[in-house]
């Protein structure tokens, strides 16, 4: 994959080298969408890498919406977060168990709050079990840290300001979901939402971005990808899913090649599909 970044994305062998290190902090940030009847956290307690806490996308998110895993109020983030044993100061690093899915969510969430020595573990647990890296069962409860959180807006659309970019193009709108799902072909997984996409959004699936393995392309394949897709590079972009998740991918993938003019919506499809006055296009 290149070089290991602390701050964006670290081999399985750089975790491993890393793994006694006082001050690192290890989230399993795995997530399914509910059809996949999959119990994250028992799958948790029975295995993980040593040391890690789990980190519950939809309980660290905001309660009093009917969206799924909104951003949540600063204080109950702080709260929440401390609670997993986390300081200002830890090296962190996130993987899930599909690869590299919803791990790259957590790490867009802990920057938005202002953290920045967070990285993404490339492969996730997949890998790291492949090559023989160890695991263990249970849980165990960490020191609570300390944190301090700073939203940084930047980084966060909303979507008032989407149909704005919709409608000047000012911001590109990248839209991760498949490409079926993209052109309205197939209905979407939450009841309720119209199908197709926001006018002028480019289609960037989010596992065009990953090898076989679930680890992420070359920067220059990347960056090929993006371009592929009629995405300019040097202009600002919107990532966009179907509830902020995937987006994250895409996020993660426009930093790693040196982006840094990406925001995400977090309301994405769920919130998009479901306003009765948004602007829908289907087809390519």
């Amino acid at each position: 994959m290149g070089q290991d970044d602390p701050e964006i994305l670290v081999s399985t062998n750089w975790l491993a080298e890393n793994l006694s290190n006082p001050n690192l902090r290890i989230l399993d940030g795995s997530w399914y969408m509910p059809a996949d009847n999959r119990d994250v956290q028992a799958e948790f307690l029975a295995a993980h890498i040593p040391g890690a806490q789990f980190f519950d996308i939809d309980a660290i998110s905001d309660q009093e919406t009917d969206l799924p895993h909104m951003i949540p109020p600063v204080a109950q983030f702080e709260t929440q977060i401390a609670n997993l044993g986390i300081s200002n100061d830890n090296q962190i690093v996130v993987y899930d168990t599909k690869g590299l899915f919803s791990a790259a969510r957590v790490w867009w969430l802990l920057r938005y709050f202002g953290l920045t020595n967070i990285a993404v573990l490339d492969g996730g647990l997949p890998k790291w079990q492949a090559e023989g890296h160890p695991t263990v069962s249970g849980a165990n409860d960490p020191t609570v840290g300390t944190l301090n959180a700073v939203p940084h807006t930047k980084l966060l659309r909303n979507a008032a300001q989407v149909l704005d970019a919709s409608k000047t193009a000012g911001e590109q709108i990248i839209d991760a979901r498949a490409p079926a799902r993209f052109r309205g072909e197939v209905p979407e997984p939450r009841a309720g939402l119209r199908a197709g996409h926001m006018p002028g959004a480019k289609n960037v699936f989010f596992m065009s971005l990953l090898n076989a393995d679930g680890t992420l392309k070359s920067d220059t394949e990347l960056a090929a990808v993006f371009q592929a897709q009629g995405v300019d590079l040097k202009k600002p972009i919107i990532t966009s899913c179907g509830s902020g998740v995937t987006a994250s991918v895409l996020s993660l993938a426009l930093h790693k090649i040196g982006h840094t003019q990406h925001a995400l919506y977090d309301g994405s499809w769920s919130e998009w599909g479901a306003l009765p006055d948004t602007p829908v296009e289907q087809g390519k």
